[in-house]
C-alpha cells in the first residue's frame, strides 16, 4: 500500500485498529512475560540466598 499521509497509515485502509490493537496486545504481552520473569528471578534468588544463610 502507498499511503499519501500520515492520517491513512494510522487507519491502514480501514484496518488500524485491528492492526495497531494487534501490535498494543503483543506490546503488553511481552512487558508483562519481562516483569513476571525478573519477579520469578529475584524470588529464587532469594529462595537461594535463605537456603545458604541457613547452611551457614
Amino acid at each position: 500500500m502507498n499511503w499519501t499521509s500520515f492520517d491513512q497509515f494510522l487507519h491502514m485502509g480501514g484496518y488500524g485498529l485491528y492492526v495497531w490493537g494487534s501490535y498494543g496486545v503483543t506490546l503488553a504481552v511481552m512487558l508483562a512475560e519481562a516483569l513476571m520473569t525478573r519477579q520469578r528471578l529475584r524470588a529464587a534468588q532469594r529462595a537461594a540466598n535463605d537456603a545458604l544463610e541457613a547452611d551457614a
